[in-house]
């Protein structure tokens, strides 16, 4: 499909990819702060039990399977082996369509017994709607694997925005007319949730559309494995990182239940369980926004670093990994401390027709910052694992910190007095536990020892006083504009100007305390000349 002169670096397809999460995120926040103001908290929670589902079936579909044939294909292209890379398309592709049947048919025929298992009958719609998203999603994965290991973001990219534009324009549109038919909240949720599916059928056909237009029809000598040996390999690679990455999705679906169910085991919240859950939510939202833009990395990571160990590179492969977690943590930590200052009055910024919601979720906020940096730790040191043929362990780590988090869940969303609120905290509890169990086994079999304290003692200074200074900044804008201003208008104006205030002080500290390096900089668009401008070294 394409020639190994035209492979993407591994910062130039992480540049794609990062570029594609920005706008698709930039749209999903389009998506999921109106989503919010039509529908509320409950609306939301209807929402959510239809996607957790969802995301189990699909976890468990397409989760480490795609990697694997990212890998597998990454290896064949950088040995030049053209009818092992088709053949292994051409097995696998069928592999996901069985998959993507079958959970298609689970999710749209037990619609009924999902919902009533997850303690949220009215999630009943929603879970239908999302149903043939499974199969579709599942060709996708496959497509996108396959493209992805011959060092190609280009049509990963290009599919997720036309699958987050589908979304934007159908899922709002259906969400508001239900609404207005007076069709009830789990029907506007199934609106909403009807336009991810149609973007999952729009995005397929264009991934097929591109592999047919660019197919490579030339000749080529090297003699392919057998289908049963790479559905083998296939298996062997991916079924490690399935379990591990299926491990949290099923932890989270029996979270919510738990949850859900233990809210309504309190007598005087049985009847606002929703309402209370869809809050937790409000604060997840704003947090899923860091660890999209960190999943770039680590999807190149794993490509690029396996290619590099294929060629017996392993200073090439250590230096991506490198990079990997500088980048990271230059993104994260930042992130993670800004959303824990500012993550409540951003919440009553963004949710206006919301507003008890919103202040309701503010306090989740002050947990989900901090666990948000652990949570895109643990997607880099995944990865790392995986790239270095240590598949199993994040499948003993995620386990270790899910059951950290069910049982957190089970004692204190149960105590009256704490409820709701020990969601949060159990939620950064779990990715902490995590992390540092990752962190420890990356270290254990890397050649090159990593340098913790190196790579994370100026990102979390800078953090901490951009922390300070945002907070400090809100405030006395808050305070000064409150007498002249609605209280709205006050808090939204302070928190851009806190934002404004952060960015530019984490900016100024990274250039004065040489964060980032001229290799980690230099494969981005004009990184030359920004290496030279920054003086990095």
């Amino acid at each position: 499909m394409s020639n190994p002169s035209k492979k993407q670096s591994f910062m130039g397809g992480a540049a794609i990819l990062a570029s594609a999460v920005a706008i698709v995120k930039i749209i999903g926040a389009v998506y999921k702060i109106p989503f919010g103001n039509i529908v509320g908290s409950q609306g939301q929670t209807y929402f959510n039990v239809a996607y957790n589902i969802y995301n189990v079936l699909l976890t468990v579909s397409t989760a480490g399977l795609p990697l694997a044939i990212s890998k597998l294909t990454s290896q064949a292209h950088a040995q030049g082996r053209e009818n092992q890379k088709r053949k292994i398309f051409s097995t696998a592709i069928w592999l996901f369509f069985v998959l993507g049947l079958a959970g298609s048919l689970l999710m749209y025929f037990g619609a009924a017994q999902l919902a009533s298992f997850m303690n949220e009958p009215l999630g009943y719609w929603p879970i239908r709607a999302l149903s043939p998203a499974v199969f579709c999603v599942c060709l996708l994965a496959c497509m996108r694997g396959y493209t992805q290991g011959q060092g190609n973001m280009t049509p990963t990219a290009t599919s997720q925005i036309l699958e987050a534009l589908c979304k934007l324009g159908m899922g709002l549109t259906l969400a508001w007319y239900f609404l207005k038919l007076g069709l009830g909240l789990d029907i506007a949720a199934a609106g909403a949730i009807l336009g991810v599916t149609v973007g999952t059928v729009l995005s397929m056909l264009y991934l097929i559309g591109y592999l047919l237009r660019h197919r490579d029809r030339g000749a080529a000598l090297d003699v392919p494995d057998s289908r049963g040996q790479l559905m083998r390999q296939i298996l062997a690679i991916g079924i490690p990182i399935t379990l591990s990455n299926s491990a949290m999705s099923i932890i989270s679906l029996v979270d919510t239940k738990i949850v859900l169910g233990r809210l309504r085991d309190i007598p005087a919240l049985a009847d606002s369980a929703a309402e209370l859950f869809g809050q937790y939510t409000f604060g997840m939202n704003l947090i899923n926004l860091p660890p999209s833009f960190v999943f770039p990395v680590t999807m190149s990571l794993i490509p690029f670093a396996a290619a590099a160990l294929t060629r017996h590179d392993h200073a090439g492969a250590a230096r991506i990994v490198s990079s990997a977690f500088r980048i990271v943590a230059v993104l994260a930590i930042p992130a993670g401390v800004g959303l824990s200052v500012l993550g409540g009055p951003a919440l009553m910024m963004l949710y206006p027709l919301r507003q008890a919601d919103a202040l309701a979720a503010s306090p989740h906020m002050r947990w989900l910052g901090i666990a948000c940096i652990f949570i895109c730790l643990m997607n880099l040191t995944n990865a790392i694992l995986q790239t270095y043929g240590k598949e199993h362990i994040p499948i003993f780590t995620v386990v270790v910190g899910g059951i950290t988090k069910v049982v957190m869940n089970f004692f204190l969303v149960g105590e009256p007095d704490i409820n709701i609120h020990g969601a949060p905290i159990s939620t950064m509890c779990c990715y902490l536990a995590i992390v540092t169990l990752n962190l420890f086994f990356v270290w254990k079999y890397s050649a090159e020892k990593p340098r913790y304290l190196q790579l994370f003692a100026k990102p979390v200074l800078a953090s901490a006083l951009m922390g300070g200074a945002a907070w400090a900044v809100h405030g006395l804008v808050d305070r000064a504009l409150s007498g002249s201003h609605s209280a709205y208008g006050a808090n939204a104006v302070a928190v851009m100007v806190g934002i404004l205030a952060g960015v530019a002080v984490y900016g100024v500290l990274v250039i004065a305390l040489q964060i980032l390096r001229a290799e980690d900089v230099r494969a981005i668009p004009h990184g030359k000349k920004l290496v030279r401008l920054l003086r990095l070294k």
